[in-house]
């Protein structure tokens, strides 16, 4: 294997995927009821202060009650927000119905990315959250290295009335599949992020918009990982504050995580190592933790 021979490989797993996403809380209660009742979340574990929330017993969320904290001042790096992949049209319409009856004050917009289609809205705290469905990968199209994406409109009344299905308003898609599919963050320049993200991590660029953002996936993914600073430019280091908390990456296998820790290795970055997981910062201070899938 390439751990044993010594050799750093230069990408990171192809099979790389995003584990949940660690958001710290003001009110935890209410948090949760969100995600539970408006975005159809379940709660798959409770415990003191700490909830979990998924589709089908896979995590998405922790939500971690923090009421000593305030929310990060304007301009800050951070969670730009959270994408949820639905695996069917039916089980992201009956989400998107959700919030229409139950929180329409949330959704801020939508658009098809050619690659997916996609619906955004705002959490209590603030925090950006995208629910979406992919097309199927046989549709995506690259052209010199990068993958076409845009943001073309999507009606959602349009969306509910062709994909809403009886079935699905009776609870029948409440326990289908759903997983992180992306983390998008707000981050102080581009150039350091493709750095941290491409050149230490081993992610693939799949889009570059010059100084404004970059996206980036293992695999052929469209993307797992974003970066702009479209409201955080020239950022600094993150203080305490509310908001993401932690982003959680899932390797395949303990190659995988060995070789992703050889490169964090060369390049000096501080890594802690208990075993089985491996933490550590981004330049602005947005803690990931690496860990093998669980099989």
């Amino acid at each position: 294997m390439n751990t044993k021979s010594g050799a750093r490989p230069s990408r990171i797993a192809a099979d790389t995927a995003m584990g949940p996403v660690t958001l710290r809380v003001g009110d935890l209660d209410a948090m949760t009821r969100f995600y539970r009742d408006v975005i159809t979340l379940q709660v798959l574990r409770a415990e003191g202060d700490e909830v979990t929330l998924g589709r089908a017993g896979h995590e998405i969320l922790v939500l971690q009650h923090s009421p000593g904290l305030r929310a990060a001042p304007p301009r800050s790096a951070g969670l730009y927000h959270v994408a949820i992949l639905f695996e069917s049209q039916s089980a992201l319409a009956a989400s998107l119905y959700s919030v229409a009856r139950n929180a329409p004050g949330t959704f801020t917009g939508s658009a098809d990315h050619i690659v997916s289609k996609a619906f955004h809205l705002t959490d209590p705290e603030g925090n950006g959250v995208e629910l979406y469905w992919d097309r199927a990968r046989t549709e995506w199209s690259w052209v010199h290295g990068q993958i076409e994406m845009a943001t073309l409109a999507l009606d959602p009344n349009e969306f509910l009335r062709a994909h809403l299905t009886e079935d699905a308003l009776a609870g029948s898609t409440a326990g289908d599949p759903a997983s992180v599919g992306h983390v998008h963050l707000s981050v102080g320049d581009v150039d350091t992020a493709q750095e941290f993200y491409v050149d230490r991590l081993g992610f693939d660029t799949t889009i570059r918009l010059g100084d404004q953002a970059l996206f980036v996936s293992a695999g052929g993914y469209h993307h797992h990982m974003a970066m702009n600073v479209w409201g955080s430019r020239g950022a600094g280091r993150r203080g305490p504050a509310l908001g993401l908390g932690r982003i959680d990456l899932s390797l395949p296998h303990a190659d995988a995580l060995g070789e992703l820790t050889q490169r964090l290795d060369h390049y000096a970055t501080p890594v802690r190592d208990d075993g089985r997981t491996i933490s550590f910062e981004d330049p602005w201070g947005n803690a990931l933790h690496a860990t093998v899938a669980e099989t």
